[in-house]
């Protein structure tokens, strides 16, 4: 009995293998997207964690003006520190052999020929810098790479104002950059931005810090909270301008890799879940054709006394065997994917090592996903089956009863050739299963839309930042506050159009239980190279009181308008104070708060200081602005907001996009493999009328349009459910990207919806072209002794 079902199992495999092909694609590719994705998932988690164990990577933070080097004593007695580290940290310039734009960078310091207890540094080539020698850098591996650095080379860097020449000693890395961007960008710029280590005596003479600290780390006992330790460093920290201990959580590397992994997590679930969704469907329409065309066999499996528990398992073999297909597919394709994107990952996040290898419990997660889904899709036709007595199923089903519908009755059936009456009849006699079919391609748009939406969104959301907000050409930023009169020397600077400065304040912001780190930036009333804008992209002027936050911090802190929240300032006299909110903006990238800049300076208990300045320059005279600025001992950095621009959209197109570009493409391969099903699945129930009707006269022209037409009204039918449906998938998927570093907005264009009804009529236009030539091929004669 067992091999007599076998091989009734591999006639049935062979003669759906188009069939059971499509619906493996489909369950192929949601496991696909759950490898890409829980695999590099793993992959970036465990080489994070390795790196961090591995390196004593910090648990705290502290940042201040200046402190002796006594007061580390009484750091380590505060309850809950482990170790404890005090270090130089200092800004700089570089200027880097045979690159002419302006390098920014930081040098910390190390203990004099040894590593620090507490953020080790892994050494990639060459060695620390030699004890007593004040002129050895340790370059981090990224810089390193952007510009063919190795050890030995020399650079000339500007250290507080004086001018050193120094000699690169070796290549590392450091958990403290794993994600490594400069204090006010929001992506890495290898090139632009550099993070070297050198010996702590030397560094501190260069920039005036002999005896002294500008920074701490430090390391927590197990158990200890951390929120005590934070408080109770700021309380010691803050006679000597600290600007606020912060936790692992608040460093930017940290975080910016947090996010992304929680973004991860997210996806992991949201995607595979609508794609095995779909399949999942798409098993329960095939096999409930499957087992209405085979009843009458049923019921002769039944009579030679097979169980209802044997038949069961037959059909859940077949579904099985399309299952593990699938699966398997998905699995050697995700890995092979999956490897992509971790080698796209490890060009941002720079571990020591970063490997992808599919795990042995994402194999077994991907069979019990994608079987889970097979049984619920199923588990009602099967059912169906096994519950049918063996003389009912004997019976061919009851004819049904057909009386003259509106067709016939209305004068559009006397205009309509017969075919196309035959057709419309049809759809309106079986509505559930043109209901289901209209559903099934419907989700496969739906696909469609949410896998081409953020192409257009990511580009409208980045015209935004950089033509609406961001309209300078230079971005100065300066080694402390400065007075005003700065911008007057700035706009006799050669190839300098405009000067527009600011005041840039780090605060954390508390409303409740939550609240934020970030800075208040000080603007002109009505900025005219740094735009506020509201939900309308129209320009706002700055109140001349209250603050302004963009929308994504408002929602975070639980914000609206004319509430007030509580500012500590992490600068100067570290003074708390409480402000209203005047108004909410949309800004896509970043996490800001905006003031005027005025009433920022009253704040502060200041004078009209400012931190920083946009230019408009001439590009054109680029390099004798540069050579001027580079003698400027002021000045801190020197940004290019085109760099910037072109950095972020590098990130997105290696990222995003290419994450959405795989999800496009599979979801094109599922709207073809939904088309073709539900278009064989109907041919192969209807082989014998449209045999009828060739015996009848009609031609086989008239023949295919049957078939075609059917088709095609049913893919019409679907396409605005698809939109409907696409709309909230793209909706969750946005909601699920949204985070610090940019928020991608919900937008869906006119071509979004246009190109998700194209690739569903593409594939419509396939499968009736393959569909065209089973109609040639059709035996009239062997269809015409199919039991109806």
């Amino acid at each position: 009995m067992i091999r007599a079902l076998e091989r009734k199992l591999l006639r049935d495999l062979v003669g759906l293998k188009s069939q059971a092909a499509a619906i493996a694609v489909v369950i192929g590719a949601g496991v696909m997207v759950l490898i890409i994705m829980v695999s590099t998932l793993d992959a970036v988690r465990i080489s994070m964690q390795r790196f961090y164990d591995s390196h004593q990577f910090a648990d705290v933070f502290a940042d201040l003006k200046r402190a002796p080097e006594g007061v580390a004593e009484r750091m380590r007695t505060i309850p809950g520190i482990n170790q404890l580290e005090t270090r130089i940290r200092a800004p700089v310039r570089l200027e880097v052999p045979g690159f002419d734009d302006p390098v920014r960078g930081v040098l910390i310091s190390v203990p004099d020929g040894r590593q620090p207890d507490i953020n080790r540094l892994y050494l990639r080539s060459g060695s620390l810098p030699a004890p007593g020698r004040s002129d050895q850098v340790l370059i981090a591996e990224p810089f390193s790479e952007a510009h063919g650095l190795e050890a030995g080379d020399r650079l000339r860097v500007i250290i507080n104002g004086r001018l050193e020449t120094l000699m690169v000693s070796g290549v590392a890395l450091s958990p403290e950059f794993v994600y490594q961007i400069g204090p006010a960008d929001l992506l890495p710029d290898y090139e632009r931005f550099a993070v070297m280590w050198m010996n702590r005596r030397a560094l501190g003479h260069a920039f005036g810090m002999d005896g002294a600290f500008n920074s701490v780390v430090a390391t927590l006992q197990a158990g200890a909270a951390v929120e005590p330790v934070l408080d109770a460093l700021d309380a010691l920290l803050a006679p000597y301008g600290g600007v606020g201990a912060h936790s692992r959580e608040d460093l930017t590397s940290h975080r910016f890799i947090m996010q992304r992994i929680e973004t991860q997590e997210v996806m992991a679930v949201v995607l595979p879940v609508i794609f095995l969704g779909v399949s999942a469907f798409l098993l329960n329409v095939l096999l409930g054709r499957i087992i209405r065309i085979q009843r009458q066999q049923v019921a002769v499996l039944k009579a030679f006394g097979y169980s209802n528990r044997q038949i069961a398992f037959h059909y859940g073999q077949l579904t099985g065997a399309i299952v593990i297909i699938g699966t398997l597919l998905g699995i050697g394709f995700g890995a092979w994917a999956g490897r992509g994107l971790a080698g796209v990952y490890a060009e941002y996040f720079r571990f020591p090592d970063m490997v992808l290898t599919v795990q042995p419990r994402e194999v077994f997660l991907s069979f019990l996903v994608a079987a889970a889904a097979a049984t619920l899709g199923t588990w009602r036709a099967v059912r169906s089956a096994v519950s049918l007595p063996p003389a009912e199923a004997m019976r061919p089903p009851a004819p049904e009863r057909f009386t003259q519908g509106w067709l016939e009755a209305s004068s559009l059936g006397r205009v309509l050739d017969q075919s196309t009456r035959i057709i419309l009849r049809n759809l309106n006699r079986h509505r559930f299963k043109a209901s289901m079919s209209v559903l099934g391609i419907g989700l496969s748009a739906g696909l469609l839309l949410t896998g081409s939406y953020q192409f257009n969104a990511v580009d409208h959301m980045l015209d935004v930042q950089y033509r609406l907000v961001q309209k300078a050409d230079v971005h100065l930023t300066f080694t402390d506050p400065s007075p005003e009169r700065s911008a007057a020397e700035l706009r006799h600077t050669p190839g300098v159009h405009f000067v527009e400065v600011y005041r840039s304040v780090p605060v954390r912001l508390r409303n409740g239980h939550s609240h934020y780190r970030t800075a208040i930036l000080g603007l002109d009333a009505n900025p005219r190279l740094r735009g506020v804008l509201d939900a309308a992209h129209r320009d706002l002027e700055l109140p001349a009181s209250g603050l302004v936050l963009t929308d994504y911090l408002a929602d975070l802190l639980g914000l609206t308008p004319g509430d007030e929240v509580e500012v500590e300032v992490m600068e100067g006299r570290r003074q708390t104070v409480r402000a209203e909110i005047a108004a909410v903006v949309d800004d896509p990238i970043g996490v800001s708060a905006y003031m005027e800049r005025r009433a920022l300076n009253r704040i502060m208990r200041e004078g009209p200081a400012i931190s920083g300045a946009w230019l408009l320059s001439d590009r054109s005279r680029d390099g004798e602005l540069f050579e001027h600025l580079w003698d400027v001992p002021r000045v801190a950095s020197i940004g290019l907001i085109s760099d910037a621009e072109r950095n972020i959209r590098g990130y997105i197109e290696d990222t995003v996009l290419m994450m959405m570009g795989i999800m496009l493409l599979l979801a094109g391969s599922i709207s073809f493999a939904v088309v073709y099903n539900n278009a064989r699945i109907t041919f192969a129930e209807r082989a014998r009328e449209l045999a009828t009707l060739r015996v009848l006269g009609f031609n086989r022209t008239e023949v295919a349009w049957i078939l075609i037409g059917e088709t095609l009204i049913i893919v019409l039918a679907a396409i605005p459910l698809g939109w409907l449906i696409g709309t909230g998938f793209a909706w969750l998927l946005n909601q699920a990207m949204t985070m610090d570093l940019m928020r991608v907005p919900f937008l869906i264009t006119p071509s979004t919806y246009a190109f998700a009804a194209a690739g569903v009529l593409l594939a419509a236009a396939l499968s009736t072209l393959l569909i065209a030539r089973r109609l040639q091929k059709l035996d009239m004669i062997s269809a015409l002794k199919t039991v109806e």
